[in-house]
């Protein structure tokens, strides 16, 4: 970690009926993202790998789509005094649910390996934590640039979607 940034928490959740993950790749996509970004107060971000299923129920539920994705993030301030960090506590950045059907797919489609989509999908969910989003053509190209230059310094790089 460059100096001067504070620890950062990284929780990475995986659903039992996934099967193992690898889950320190995640880790270090996070930490990376982070890095890249120059986020040097303490932060904590929890991955989940789920399932289409799972993430069908939360587009559904807080996007109105009713339709399984990828990758959601939900950034998050409700943890009372502990959101926004202070004392000893890291700032709350929120959640990224990641879908391991989607994953799959989605490696394969593009050539690439599971751990590299797991890593594409978590720098991606980091990113939107940190404002970044790919509604706008500008907003899109910073987004997919920063991904670049992130999954670059991984070792991670692959074929990033239109």
């Amino acid at each position: 970690m460059p100096s001067g940034v504070k620890h950062h928490t990284v929780d990475i959740q995986v659903e039992e009926h996934v099967g193992p993950v690898d889950t320190k790749p995640l880790r270090k996509a996070v930490l990376e993202t982070l890095a890249q970004q120059n986020v040097r107060e303490a932060c904590e971000v929890v991955v989940v790998i789920s399932d289409d299923t799972a993430l069908r129920d939360l587009n559904a539920r807080f996007r109105g789509i009713d339709a399984p994705t990828d990758v959601l993030s939900f950034a998050d301030d409700t943890r009372g005094p502990f959101a926004g960090g202070g004392g000893n506590f890291p700032r709350y950045l929120g959640d990224i649910v990641i879908s391991i059907d989607r994953a799959r797919e989605q490696a394969e489609a593009a050539g690439g390996t599971l751990v590299q989509e797991l890593q594409l999908l978590t720098v991606h969910g980091v990113l939107h934590l940190l404002g970044h989003d790919h509604a706008e053509p500008a907003q899109k190209a910073a987004m997919w640039a920063a991904q670049a230059a992130i999954l670059t310094a991984l070792g991670a790089a692959v074929a990033l979607p239109e």
